[in-house]
């Protein structure tokens, strides 16, 4: 099946909103889908908007009578999940529930897509590549967190709301990059910052292996899927967006990767001390986001932290992020090859 791509006549006009649109994914799906078009509202914390908040949510939902709902609200951190256990299971389950249930109550949505985690499964081993039908688990208060959601998404769907012509989906990517982010203890934005300020970075775990990917990358596929959604209830179960096995690589590859594309080199002490519990190598398998959507994203992983840092030396020197991401969106989408060679 030939690539797809996201359909400007789809979504020409169509009102969605965005929960969670403050957030590093959420900036970056609002921008593409007001490029697309569309007429998009948020409803995030950093706003005033609290999925915890029951009445906030219905009253977001049935004041704004959205066609298609991505919920992507959430605390996002293993380490957020060891620090205040309740608060993520309040806003990533207790909030996903709430959004359900101002959709169930709305006459005017049609689809959902919730964004969950590819830590939703429980760990089989470091060489297993998850399905999305694998076993959900998660040994810390945020894996496990993100398996309740997609328990919560899957009973509101199956019961409740594909009766009332409503198709729900749920959409499970790890970890991804790009220009924006500022997200404390992830290795891409604090390598940012570290160059940003001058100074050195000390890097824990320096052969970890993770699945990291351009943020575009999933995005491309929650609108493919969104587009499918709305004429297709077949389409309405769980998805895996992850990048191929080839191209998970270690810590200190990602590390070498930016070191030579940035100007001037990055300061880094490389570190072997213990961290919070991860599956070792959480890879998903996305043949059936390749073979019954055609997501097919251009950039691998290098070509991602090439993007990652054009962006941050194009902020750095003045430019406006929107513009910048922009244009980036528009390359993704063009089929433009990132340039591999060196930036800046």
């Amino acid at each position: 099946m030939p690539r797809a791509l996201p359909d400007p006549g789809f979504w020409a006009g169509r009102r969605v909103l965005v929960t969670g649109h403050t957030g590093f994914k959420g900036r970056w799906l609002t921008l593409w889908l007001r490029a697309l078009g569309a007429e998009v509202t948020g409803f995030a914390r950093r706003d005033g908007g609290d999925v915890a908040d029951a009445a906030a949510v219905r009253a977001a939902v049935a004041g704004f009578r959205p066609e298609v709902v991505f919920h992507l609200a959430g605390l996002a951190t293993v380490q957020l999940g060891y620090e205040d256990p309740a608060s993520v299971y309040t806003v990533n389950v207790v909030g996903t529930a709430n959004v359900l249930q101002a959709v169930r109550e709305s006459d005017s949505v049609r689809v959902v897509v919730g964004v969950t985690s590819d830590k939703c499964y429980l760990d089989q081993g470091s060489e297993w590549a998850y399905h999305e039908d694998d076993r959900l688990g998660g040994y810390d208060p945020y894996s496990s967190s993100k398996a309740a959601q997609e328990l919560v998404i899957a009973a509101f769907r199956d019961s409740i709301l594909a009766a009332r012509g409503i198709a729900v989906a749920s959409v499970r990517a790890g970890n991804v990059i790009g220009g924006g982010d500022d997200t404390p203890g992830r290795l891409v934005p604090d390598l940012v910052r570290a160059a940003l300020a001058g100074k050195p970075l000390q890097v824990r775990a320096p052969a970890a292996r993770r699945p990291w990917q351009h943020v575009l990358n999933p995005l491309e596929g929650y609108l493919l899927l969104a587009e499918r959604l709305a004429d297709d209830p077949t389409f309405a179960t769980a998805w895996n967006f992850g990048p191929a096995q080839a191209d998970s690589h270690p810590v200190e590859w990602i590390v070498e990767r930016m070191r030579g594309r940035w100007p001037g080199g990055l300061d880094v002490d490389y570190a072997e001390r213990p961290a919070v519990h991860e599956a070792a190598i959480p890879t998903v398998d996305s043949t059936r986001a390749h073979t019954r959507l055609g997501w097919r994203p251009p950039w691998d992983l290098a070509a991602a932290i090439d993007m990652t840092v054009e962006w941050h030396l194009g902020r750095r020197d003045g430019r406006d992020p929107v513009e910048l991401s922009l244009e980036q969106i528009e390359r993704h989408g063009a089929r433009t090859p990132a340039r591999s060679e060196g930036v800046g």
